[in-house]
């Protein structure tokens, strides 16, 4: 599909689209050393990140009885990767690490993507608490430019469960196929094109499409393209 998408609203990622994970990675790095631990930070952080998503996955096909807040999961799977990598943190150190998820930082591109899209109505639909994102919205100076901060926690299960890209058809009265989905995850990217989104996959590295649903609309390679991808209907 061609750039210049015709939508009603436009719906955010957050966590590695709208918010980078540096300050995030940046405490892992703090941690590590603390701990006398040689692991990678990289390889520290991806996994706990890894873990995070798939926990979320596992809980939401487990059923509503195991349905667990996203700020719970990210704990699990903190828990995980400490254990898998025999990384004994203190409770302060703990703490710490899982605070850093409400001051992940914006990507640099973020206010001024929003302000070029203004008057288009954004959001961020994301798998994080209200109270993650609003910390993480707030910290990164960007609540001027978001009408609403949609939460999985509403719909009592993860993406990419369509009740979770639903959120954004009730918030906005519009049907998904005029509705912009903005991600950096391609997992995600699929799940809001089953949906019915017109998806904007940033793909930041470059990797193959997802080969288990419809591909992406459009895809850019940096935040800052996605201005020239949406326009009113």
């Amino acid at each position: 599909m061609s750039k210049h998408v015709p939508v009603r609203a436009v719906l955010f990622d957050a966590y590695g689209t709208l918010f980078r994970l540096d300050s995030i990675e940046d405490a892992c790095a703090v941690a590590l050393v603390d701990a006398g631990s040689n692991v990678p930070t990289s390889a520290f952080l991806g996994l706990w990140r890894a873990k995070q998503l798939e926990y979320s996955v596992h809980r939401s096909l487990m059923g509503e009885a195991f349905y667990r807040d996203f700020a719970e999961i990210t704990a699990e799977a903190l828990d995980y990767t400490s254990a898998r990598f025999e990384v004994e943190f203190s409770s302060a150190t703990r703490d710490a690490l899982l605070r850093s998820w409400a001051t992940p930082g914006v990507d640099p591109d973020t206010a001024a993507l929003l302000r070029a899209l203004d008057p288009l109505p954004c959001a961020i639909l994301s798998n994080g608490t209200p109270q993650m994102l609003q910390a993480a919205v707030a910290s990164g100076g960007i609540a001027d430019g978001l009408q609403a901060l949609l939460s999985a926690s509403d719909a009592r299960v993860y993406k990419p469960h369509p009740r979770v890209y639903a959120l954004g058809v009730e918030r906005f009265g519009a049907p998904a196929a005029e509705i912009g989905f903005v991600t950096a995850n391609g997992w995600d990217a699929t799940g809001a094109a089953t949906f019915g989104f017109q998806v904007c996959w940033v793909n930041r590295q470059g990797v193959p499409t997802e080969r288990h649903g419809p591909a992406p609309a459009v895809t850019v390679d940096s935040l800052g393209a996605v201005a020239n991808v949406f326009a009113l209907h």
